[in-house]
């Protein structure tokens, strides 16, 4: 990928807890057929737990050498991901609201997370209960390509963000970059960077991507090298990692 590999550092978190997540995790192993979600997915907010991720995120963002940087922050426009890079960005010295020259978070929507369509804010059981043609269509088809009615496929996703990688290489050459966004969406980049086969990102995907968690790539010769995937330290020291 011509426009991730003319960058300098490659650098993407999910964003912090949200309402939305807590909401999930509060049904997981019950008989409920919904999270109870009453926003929609743009409008879900972060808990306080996700603004103190947020803030550690932009502590650590702070204590980051000069040449790594961020130069261009881009953001998913839900609120749970510009709430993030919001607060972040307020913790570091190089992006102070009073200078107009202070790094601001980008948006841009093809960084939303993927669209569930009829199947929005149902629990696996839920699914199973109430669209069981739709279960099985995603058995047989995979979770890859399986696009449910209204909403996207992973590979739907893939394309988006191959969109975005070419403009962001026009945008920011030889730049070093802060992507925030969803677990979905660093997961698809590993797929285009990396250059994983379904398979093997079906595999990536089994592995929860952590609320703020850091996941990096430098360039090294031609092409971006993985640095880490899935970072949490500056998560832990500050007392707020993941449950």
């Amino acid at each position: 990928m011509s426009g991730v590999n003319a960058l300098q550092w490659l650098t993407m978190t999910r964003h912090g807890e949200s309402t939305g997540n807590v909401a999930y995790r509060a049904v997981e192993g019950t008989d409920a057929e919904e999270a109870g979600i009453t926003e929609r997915d743009a409008d879900v907010p972060l808990t306080d737990t996700g603004r103190a991720q947020a803030a550690a995120l932009g502590r650590w963002l702070a204590d980051l050498p000069e040449d790594e940087r961020p130069t261009l922050v881009v953001s998913s426009p839900y609120v749970r991901a510009l709430e993030t890079a919001r607060i972040a960005l307020a913790q570091t010295p190089y992006a102070d609201p009073r200078d107009p020259a202070g790094l601001r978070p980008k948006v841009d929507e093809r960084l939303r997370d993927r669209e569930q369509g009829i199947l929005q804010g149902l629990t696996a059981l839920g699914v199973e209960r109430r669209f069981p043609e739709e279960a099985a269509r995603l058995r047989r088809l995979g979770k890859f390509y399986y696009r449910p009615p209204g909403g996207e496929s992973w590979a739907d996703l893939a394309l988006r963000l191959r969109s975005f990688y070419r403009d962001l290489e026009a945008a920011a050459p030889d730049g070093r970059v802060l992507i925030v966004a969803h677990d979905a969406i660093v997961v698809m980049t590993r797929y285009l960077v990396e250059e994983l086969t379904e398979k093997e990102v079906m595999e990536v995907e089994k592995e929860m991507v952590p609320n703020a968690s850091v996941t990096r790539w430098r360039r090294d010769g031609q092409g971006l090298k993985a640095v880490c995937y899935n970072d949490t330290a500056h998560l832990v020291g500050a007392g707020v990692a993941p449950s």
